[in-house]
This record gives C-alpha cells, sequence and structure tokens, in this order.
C-alpha cells in the first residue's frame, strides 16, 4: 500500500492558456484530437461514459466515439444494454477523455439522443462482417451461461444472413448535445490547467477552474 501511495508523476509537457485555446470548445477539442492522433496515443478514440440509473447509481464503461461536430458527439452500441436503459430513463451522461502520454484530459457534459435511423444504418452497414454479426449475437448486459452461447448465437446469425446482415432494431447511435466541457492539462507542482466552458444563452463561456 505505501508503495502505491508514493506513485506520482511531474506534468510538464504542455500548458494550456485563455490566449492559445479556442473561443469555441469544439473546435479545441478538434485540436486536441488531431493532437491525440498524431502523438501516438494507444486509442485515441476511447472514451469513458457516464451514466445514472433509476437506483442513483452510477456507471461507468469505454465506449469509442465515432463522430463529432456541432451536432454533438456519437457512438454507437446496443439500445437494450445497461448503458441503453440508463439513457432511456435519464438522457444525462458525462463523456471523458484521457490521453496520458499528452497529460491531458477532456470532460464532456450534457443530453444525450439517439441518432437518426439512416445514421444507423450508414455507420452499421460500414463496420466488418464479423461485428455486424456480432451485434445480433450478443445479448449486451445480460447473464449468460458461457462464451458457447455467444460462438453459437454468432453461427446462427451468420448463417442466416450470410454477408447481408440488417442493422438490429436494438442497435445503433447516440449523440451527446453537450452543454459544458473541461479542458485539463497537466502542469508541474499539481497547478494544472483547467479551462471550463458552459452554455449560457447560447453562447460559450470560457472560465478557469482550480486544480
Amino acid at each position: 500500500m505505501n508503495d502505491i501511495a508514493q506513485l506520482r508523476k511531474s506534468y510538464e509537457r504542455a500548458e494550456l492558456s485563455e490566449s492559445a485555446s479556442q473561443a469555441d470548445p469544439l473546435a479545441q477539442f478538434g485540436q486536441w484530437f488531431d493532437e491525440a492522433r498524431r502523438g501516438e496515443v494507444a486509442e485515441p478514440n476511447a472514451m469513458t461514459l457516464a451514466t445514472v440509473g433509476s437506483d442513483l447509481r452510477p456507471s461507468t464503461r469505454i465506449v469509442l466515439i465515432k463522430g463529432f461536430d456541432a451536432r454533438g458527439i456519437v457512438w454507437y452500441t446496443n439500445y437494450d444494454s445497461r448503458k441503453g436503459q440508463e439513457l432511456a430513463g435519464n438522457p444525462f451522461a458525462a463523456l471523458q477523455f484521457h490521453w496520458v502520454e499528452l497529460e491531458r484530459v477532456v470532460r464532456i457534459e450534457g443530453r444525450v439522443q439517439k441518432v437518426d435511423d439512416a445514421e444507423s444504418d450508414a455507420y452499421y452497414a460500414s463496420r466488418p462482417l464479423d461485428s455486424r454479426i456480432g451485434a445480433w449475437a450478443s445479448p449486451q448486459s445480460q447473464v449468460i451461461r458461457d462464451r458457447a452461447v455467444l460462438v453459437s448465437a454468432a453461427a446462427q446469425y451468420g448463417a442466416r444472413f450470410l454477408l447481408k446482415p440488417p442493422r438490429p432494431p436494438h442497435w445503433g447511435g447516440f449523440r451527446l448535445v453537450p452543454d459544458r466541457w473541461e479542458f485539463w492539462q497537466g502542469r508541474k507542482s499539481r497547478l494544472h490547467d483547467r479551462l471550463r466552458y458552459r452554455l449560457d444563452g447560447g453562447t460559450w463561456v470560457r472560465e478557469r477552474l482550480a486544480p
């Protein structure tokens, strides 16, 4: 336990100032995301999704961003999964990117909505065949007896649909529409840079937070 308590790192790679940051948080995110891709971050598209169930217990999981623009941040999943059910009951969620190699974190909060069918269809059709079959085969978040259940279901759906499985009705995209962003840049002596953007009357207000 003492060894764990002594684990620490001095963050000294970069800084985040008001003068050097974008006035629009989406533009700032786009800049940082491009830098994460160029910086050989292991999985720059991996983000933590936090939702809250009807029992008020929060839960997190890793999902992959599949698109972002002025409308919001998009990912795809099984609508019947735990996260899908929690979002159906409480459409507010939070996302977090942790780009360790760049000593950066981005936090995004907002309301979540389903993307339209055409958008989900287009992305589903672009996936590898085994991933499309997997969307049918996995009853995500449900208890199953063993892995053989998944293998058997994948074989059955593969034989049923061959090379053209349609998108399952229980599978599609979600879009988080941000009303709050935070950009965190690690700094020396734990005096980190934190810039928060919050939506106020349709205008983004940028504020510095104490670390």
